[in-house]
């Protein structure tokens, strides 16, 4: 994407939509567990892991964020759009899935319930607030490590860093104070569906990013009109997948 067709309001608003989703998706796996941590083993043992997962998080930012920026520009497509399609097309296979009926939701609630037995279990051991500090931070290193990746490739191949991570900052604080609110692990949020749609664009993003990256010359002359059609029809490629897997394979019981 040329930097004129990144600053469009198209390809401001993919970037930004693709971002706040996904960091929102990841915002609610970690949360869940946090909370688990905090309210069986203590808040101490989950704000230590938690930090401490941030400031890990923050340091490899640091380290290879700005690396990316000195990559030549037709490298830094292809290797863009090569992870974009990896997360893409993992999200996507896992939403068409879940939708069709042959793995199972992924529940909130479950994975709050196991993380708390986790725990308690564990409970007589001398070391306990320890396992629950490693288990917070790896909640929250995790599904924060997919975060920076998404940040820092969308935000510097769209030469919009600055706008990636301030949508990724919003997503995070949005997502903490509804859970702080709540004091409960978010099971009410449509997960799927945003998964599936997050999967979408990222799909759509790396297919453009990599053709980008090998000189394609997409038809149309407009950049902007181009993501639009690759978000187009990667939706409806997705529902057909569904309709299609609906009805070809009976749907079994699938533990996530």
């Amino acid at each position: 994407m040329t930097a004129a067709a990144a600053s469009s309001p198209t390809g401001l608003a993919v970037l930004v939509s693709a971002v706040f989703l996904a960091c929102a998706v990841e915002m609610v796996e970690a949360l869940t567990i946090v909370i688990a941590v905090g309210k069986t083993r203590g808040w101490k043992s989950a704000m230590e892991g938690t930090g401490a997962a941030v400031v890990v998080l923050t340091v490899l930012v640091a380290i290879f964020g700005p690396s990316l920026v000195r990559v030549p520009i037709d490298t830094l497509r292809l290797i863009v759009g090569g992870i974009l399609l990896i997360f893409g097309m993992q999200w996507l296979r896992k939403a068409i899935l879940r939708s069709a009926g042959l793995k199972a939701m992924h529940d909130e609630d479950a994975i709050y319930a196991e993380t708390v037995a986790e725990l308690e279990a564990a409970a007589a051991r001398p070391d306990r607030d320890r396992l629950a500090c490693i288990m917070a931070f790896k909640g929250v290193f995790l599904e924060g490590l997919e975060v920076v990746i998404t940040v820092v490739t969308l935000g510097t191949s769209a030469h919009h860093l600055g706008v990636a991570s301030a949508t990724a900052a919003i997503a995070l604080l949005l997502v903490g104070i509804v859970g702080v609110v709540v004091a409960k692990q978010l099971s009410s949020v449509p997960e799927n569906a945003m998964k599936m749609a997050v999967g979408v664009m990222l799909v759509a993003y790396g297919t453009f990013w990599t053709g980008e990256g090998l000189k394609v010359r997409w038809p149309g002359g407009s950049s902007d009109v181009m993501l639009l059609v690759l978000v187009g029809i990667f939706l409806a490629v997705t529902w057909a997948a569904i309709a299609v897997t609906r009805r070809s394979v009976r749907p079994l019981e699938v533990v996530t």
